[in-house]
């Protein structure tokens, strides 16, 4: 009976796919695998090309269609896995008209078996399978990644390096006072820290070791090298609201007014999705942060697994930081009103899970701010 109903829903999607040729592509460094098919047959025709040899594709696309009868003309439709590639790859074939769609690598169906059988062959056949079914109809097959524009992906390239030097100052600060330490030395890394570092004593009262001194030196000069591209680069991010020449940029502004948000997390949150993406309402804003309940029901087992985690983990780290701080300088808005209601007389592990709840609806209110000019509920705005 199984088996029936998976011909006749097979029969079902087949008869609603249009007659195109459909192609996955499974990438790696060296080379590329292509599966082909037409949608009707059972047979997956693969391949594999150099990589990046778009002349090799544009060959074996013509020699797919020969092999499933299609004309010349028809429609191609393709899919790749999201992964370090990126979207360039998205882009050219958009370009060559090709009806391509990036696909979240975590969505993607896989045999629950201790140990499967895992080639880029199999790989090929599976992924177009799973976008015939796509193509007819099963949407929920996987989830599909929203591909940014170019200036999009650009803007997002200032706060992200900004983001990895940051990190960089804390490896470089934390690698030198660990050294430190190991000699018994316990101090601050301050502006005169090489000056310092000449009356430094170990714990034995002897002065450090020249080769200790030495990497002291080298570990201080990385560190503010990183520390002088941060600041060029903020000073850069503040040039650029002083005079806002994009949508994004004046969203960012019109952000930064409300109290508890500064520029760090109104260019974060903008930048990544809310300057480019269109949400069609609050649950598809939350399943982008991946701040959405995750249930397990089964038989009397009913239990929460959290949340998703499957969205922008920027966006979700920097709105549940961002909730505290509302907190804080908006106590009485109704955002901050109920949170307290709620969870403000619970314990600590209670007003942990409360944060998030927060944090999921002060993201949808700041996205109705941006969307409608609407001030959130009880919400201040900085004085000029």
């Amino acid at each position: 009976m199984i088996q029936s109903n998976q011909a006749t829903q097979e029969m079902e999607n087949t008869a609603k796919v249009e007659a195109c040729l459909f192609m996955s592509m499974e990438l790696s460094l060296k080379q590329w695998k292509l599966g082909f098919s037409d949608g009707k047959s059972r047979r997956v025709r693969v391949v594999g090309i150099r990589a990046k040899a778009f002349d090799e594709l544009r060959e074996q696309i013509g020699k797919a269609r020969k092999c499933f009868g299609l004309g010349a003309n028809g429609p191609v439709r393709s899919c790749y896995e999201a992964g370090r590639e990126g979207f360039w790859i998205h882009r050219i074939l958009i370009e060559k008209g090709i009806d391509n769609v990036v696909v979240d690598a975590s969505s993607i169906e896989v045999s629950r078996r201790n140990r499967r059988a895992k080639t880029d062959r199999m790989d090929a056949e599976k992924l177009v399978e799973q976008l015939i079914r796509y193509a007819g109809g099963e949407t929920r097959v996987w989830s599909v990644v929203r591909v940014p524009s170019k200036e999009a992906e650009d803007a997002r390239q200032l706060h992200r390096e900004m983001e990895i030097l940051k990190k960089e100052l804390k490896a470089h600060q934390s690698r030198i006072r660990s050294i430190l330490f190991t000699q018994g030395i316990d101090v601050k890394l301050k502006a005169k820290f090489l000056q310092q570092l000449e009356q430094l004593r170990c714990g034995d009262g002897q002065a450090l070791a020249e080769e200790i001194q030495q990497r002291l030196v080298r570990e201080y000069h990385r560190f503010q090298l990183a520390q002088a591209d941060l600041r060029t680069l903020e000073k850069q991010q503040r040039q650029q609201l002083e005079h806002p020449r994009t949508v994004a940029q004046e969203k960012i502004v019109l952000l930064k007014k409300l109290c508890g948000i500064a520029i760090t997390s109104s260019w974060t949150f903008v930048m990544e999705f809310l300057g480019w993406r269109k949400f069609n309402n609050r649950r598809e804003l939350a399943a982008a942060m991946g701040i959405v309940p995750m249930p397990y029901q089964s038989g009397q087992m009913n239990r929460s697994q959290g949340i998703s985690r499957s969205g922008n983990r920027r966006v979700r780290s920097m709105i549940v930081e961002i909730a505290w701080s509302w907190l804080r300088f908006q106590p009485e808005s109704e955002l901050s009103r109920w949170y307290q209601d709620r969870f403000g007389h619970a314990g600590a592990r209670q007003r942990r899970i409360g944060i998030v709840a927060l944090a999921r609806r002060l993201m949808i209110a700041l996205w109705r701010y941006l969307e409608t000019g609407v001030i959130p509920e009880g919400a201040r705005l900085k004085a000029n």
